[in-house]
């Protein structure tokens, strides 16, 4: 059975930690359950849970247990109607997706000085010019990011010399100590020197928990080994 929740408790029973629970449940942490655009279902067998689902508009994430009812959720999923639907690639929907792995860093990696000074309170608008995100409307990314960082489940972060950005990363999603790390981006002038290793070094240093992030299929594997993340799975996206 699918049902809509009404409050976080109900999800007090969901204690699997990966990427896509903390994803969820730093969302409803963020907005609770009063919002229309922002939605939250759990997927029970009897007294388990077999999968919850976060809805932010149309962008859908789901984490799953081994027990979950693949059939009702693809029936759930085109009933109520989505624009993407993040999830493990264990998930089937349809033949529409890009998919890449997931990394997760447990550990606290050794610190690298450097000449360049960390902000973990930068304006926001000057870090979306920064990384440049395709297609993004700032209005929508602004609203949903300062909220968020309000209620202490998200972070910004940059690195800076002589007070220019040239290095960024955002910890997007933050519950009971785990975070997904996005958005790290080093300027062109600066890559290959270590500011990058070294703020992302201070980011995981700045989380007590385990930090995941997303990456594609052949891109920044080497560069996040070396600071300590590990391949723990693969996401999946359906659009």
């Amino acid at each position: 059975m699918i049902e809509k929740i009404e409050s976080a408790q109900q999800l007090a029973d969901w204690t699997k930690r990966d990427l896509f629970s903390v994803r969820i449940l730093a969302l409803l942490a963020s907005y609770g359950c009063q919002y229309r655009f922002c939605s939250f279902y759990r997927q029970t067998e009897g007294e388990q849970i077999t999968a919850i689902i976060g809805k932010l508009d149309g962008n859908i994430t789901l984490a799953l247990s081994d027990a979950y009812d693949r059939e009702e959720l693809v029936r759930f999923l085109c009933l109520t109607g989505y624009t993407s639907v993040l999830c493990a690639d264990t998930f089937e929907l349809n033949p529409r997706y890009s998919q890449g792995v997931v990394m997760s860093c447990k550990r606290k990696p050794a610190l690298v000085p450097t000449d360049a000074a960390i902000d973990e309170y930068p304006k926001l608008m000057d870090l979306f010019n920064f990384i440049d995100y395709a297609e993004q409307d700032f209005k929508a990314w602004y609203v949903d990011i300062s909220h968020r960082v309000r209620h202490n489940t998200a972070k910004a972060y940059a690195l800076l010399i002589d007070g220019e950005i040239i290095s960024t990363g955002i910890l997007s999603s933050l519950y009971d100590g785990d975070a997904v790390l996005s958005a790290v981006r080093t300027g062109d002038a600066y890559r290959r020197k270590g500011y990058g290793s070294a703020l992302v070094r201070a980011i995981c240093n700045d989380v007590s928990g385990t930090v995941w992030l997303m990456r594609d299929e052949d891109k920044n594997e080497a560069f996040y080994r070396q600071i300590g993340f590990e391949n723990t799975g693969r996401w999946r996206m359906y659009q």
